[in-house]
């Protein structure tokens, strides 16, 4: 397993697991990442390349042929393309965007890196980011891998996740709150 035994669950996990083995052995983990999310932002971008990788209607002949066609398109070759023509022919291709999620968890994690989410009801300045980023980074305690949602719902304020803590400091919560408290009283 990957990193110290590190256990990632299902399909995508055990896949991720062993292309990270590869990529590390072979000191390529950051250029297998580059390619592996070249090719998820592809599948983003494209229906019709999304429809191939998820559909149960294509063969695995099939799959394994229209992806070889973008991957030589996309200039995406080495290792990362053989990991992803190795999941088309084994009619893995469905779970193929959450094993590269996975893969880029494990390399973050090799770096050092802590990801945090942070949901804002509107986007924020470039100040404010970077003022979220650095007190995040004082709560992890290292390098931090920000990610920005943006939730109208919640009106205001923020709410960070980071690891298994989750800091709720938005308007909607704080609204609720309070009613909860009036329904107490009355």
């Amino acid at each position: 397993m990957a990193q110290g035994g590190t256990i990632i669950a299902g399909v995508a996990g055990r896949y991720a697991s062993a292309l990270f083995d590869l990529a590390k052995e072979a000191g390529s983990l950051e250029a297998v990442e580059g390619d592996l999310k070249r090719f998820d932002a592809l599948v983003a971008g494209s229906p019709d390349l999304a429809r191939l990788v998820t559909s149960p209607a294509f063969s695995a002949e099939e799959q394994e042929r229209g992806v070889a066609a973008v991957l030589a398109k996309a200039g995406i070759g080495g290792l990362a393309a053989n990991f992803i023509r190795l999941v088309a022919s084994k009619r893995r291709l469905f779970a193929v965007r959450d094993m590269v999620r996975a893969y880029s968890a494990l390399v973050a994690r090799e770096k050092g890196i802590v990801h945090a989410e942070v949901t804002l009801a509107e986007e924020p300045s470039q100040k404010a980011l970077d003022e979220i980023k650095a007190a995040v980074k004082a709560v992890a305690g290292g390098e931090i891998a920000l990610d920005v949602k943006i939730d109208p719902a919640i009106l205001g304020g923020l709410i960070v996740k980071l690891g298994s803590r989750m800091v709720d400091a938005s308007l909607r919560y704080k609204l609720n709150s309070i009613r909860f408290a009036m329904k107490e009283v009355g």
